[in-house]
């Protein structure tokens, strides 16, 4: 019998050199990419159901603020109008609206209320940066504590909803006489 010799062959070596200088560079690159990527994430609530229909002393005092064209109106309790801040030429007044909330917030804690939640009620064609500006205005503002700047609270759970009808077709009717009256054509 013939014994069958095996031919020794030399065992392919790995370089991987190249690879590892890929991943010296690339590592590094995406870290730094992570701390300018950052993702925010906005929590709504669901308006709360009131259980306590029976008797209205039980219902809970909603805090409302309609955004429409013609500007935000601000609601104590539900439907009650407790301020008004007609839209400028410059936009939306949300620094008044931030200031007037700051103001509502410290009446709420002086009376002993605590005051956490609004209901955001939308007209149909606000824009999104609208609703997302509004948010931020509502959910906290800038406050110096101990010289840092802080974000301090003020109605962090925010509900969302449809502005009422009345006030909707309102605001549609003001913005059109508005225009009617930039341009110059009479009615």
């Amino acid at each position: 019998m013939r014994r069958r010799r095996r031919i020794n062959t030399p065992e392919a070596e790995l370089d991987i050199t190249s690879f590892m200088n890929l991943m010296i560079v690339l590592v590094p690159v995406l870290l730094l990419s992570l701390v300018f990527s950052q993702v925010r994430i906005l929590n709504l609530q669901l308006p709360a159901a009131t259980q306590a229909a029976n008797n209205p002393k039980d219902e809970p005092k909603v805090l409302e603020l309609i955004i429409t064209q013609a500007g935000f109106d601000l609601n104590y309790p539900a439907g009650i109008l407790l301020k008004k801040f007609d839209k400028t030429a410059q936009g939306y007044q949300f620094a008044k609206l931030s200031t007037y909330l700051q103001d509502l917030k410290l009446t709420f804690q002086q009376n002993k209320h605590d005051k956490s939640d609004i209901v955001l009620l939308l007209a149909p064609e606000i824009d999104y940066q609208t609703i997302v500006s509004t948010m931020d205005t509502v959910r906290s503002f800038k406050a110096v504590v101990a010289a840092n700047l802080v974000d301090a609270e003020l109605f962090p759970q925010i509900s969302l909803g449809d502005a009422p009808e009345a006030i909707t077709t309102e605001s549609e009717v003001q913005s059109g006489m508005q225009a009617e009256t930039n341009t110059g054509s009479k009615p």
